[in-house]
């Protein structure tokens, strides 16, 4: 019988044996999740419950909104669980589903980008075709290809991870179900294939990032042109953040999924995750409410202040 067959728990990387510091580590993850949960839901309500913001690029965002609330709420809330219950352990069942969602959420959510950046260059390079090539239909179908996209990636390496032999014990290095950190429970001679599957995923997120520079290049050569210097800091503001988005998820998760895996926990390696898992759900609230005019002016409708 193969050592995965009795395997029905992970013990999660717990971030102190100090009751004091555990409980902190809650308040800053509550605080964090709070914030995120907060942010993306008031996103959410002002595009749905303002005509004003019925457009398609806002149609993309409360998708992205979404899948925001999504990705944070599969990893902090159980972290914050083991601290708070004092113990590691996640089932297998619990591990698989992690995996799972987490990798469903952030497909979905680079997928959301990659549209974001052709509406973006839709709007501003070929504005005379915008209402044609971004009609209600074509914007469906774009953030129905981003969730069955997420779907399909997730598929694929949730099956593949959980289809290997673990036979390195059960202690998983990081604060949620990592495939990286997974990988260094399997048998040597049975993850070959899922590094295969993540070496392909990671050519391809970083062949769409390329088309996303490529993209704003074209943005930002079409922006230089507007005579108005209002024009020109109105597409500035909404395309910078949108890039520094993408460049943190993509950079952060690459390296995290590239990099090779050291025997014992590394904070490196917490700093990482917390950066392509974590942050993203929480900046991009902060961004395009912060940064956009008529985010905020929606908001302030929503809540009837002026």
């Amino acid at each position: 019988m193969s050592n995965r067959t009795t395997v029905t728990e992970f013990l999660l990387l717990g971030f102190s044996d100090i009751w004091e510091l555990q409980i902190l580590h809650v308040l800053v993850f509550l605080v964090i999740y709070l914030a995120a949960l907060v942010g993306n839901l008031l996103i959410f309500m002002a595009i749905a419950f303002d005509h004003h913001l019925h457009t398609p690029m806002y149609f993309f965002l409360m998708n992205l909104s979404i899948v925001d609330l999504g990705s944070i709420s599969v990893t902090i809330p159980k972290s914050m669980a083991n601290s708070l219950m004092n113990t590691k352990s996640i089932s297998y069942a619990g591990c698989v589903s992690q995996v799972f969602f987490l990798l469903f959420m952030l497909g979905a959510d680079f997928s959301l980008l990659t549209v974001l950046a052709y509406d973006r260059y839709v709007a501003i390079c070929q504005p005379l075709h915008y209402e044609a090539m971004m009609n209600s239909r074509a914007c469906v179908q774009l953030a129905a290809g981003s969730w069955i996209s997420g779907i399909l990636f997730s598929v694929l390496h949730t099956g593949n991870m959980f289809a290997l032999t673990f036979c390195g014990g059960n202690m998983v290095d990081q604060f949620f179900c990592e495939i990286p950190q997974l990988l260094k429970l399997t048998c040597s001679d049975s993850y070959l294939s899922e590094i295969g599957v993540i070496v392909s995923s990671v050519c391809l997120v970083l062949g769409f990032f390329v088309f996303i520079i490529v993209s704003y290049v074209q943005i930002f050569k079409s922006v230089l042109r507007i005579p108005s210097e209002q024009g020109q800091h109105k597409a500035f503001s909404t395309c910078l953040p949108h890039l520094t988005v993408v460049s943190l998820f993509v950079c952060t998760g690459a390296f995290a999924y590239l990099k090779p895996t050291s025997s014992s926990p590394s904070a490196l390696d917490l700093v990482v995750a917390v950066l392509y898992s974590v942050l993203p759900p929480i900046m991009n609230p902060i961004i395009y409410s912060m940064r956009n005019k008529e985010i905020k002016a929606a908001l302030r409708r929503l809540t009837g202040c002026r």
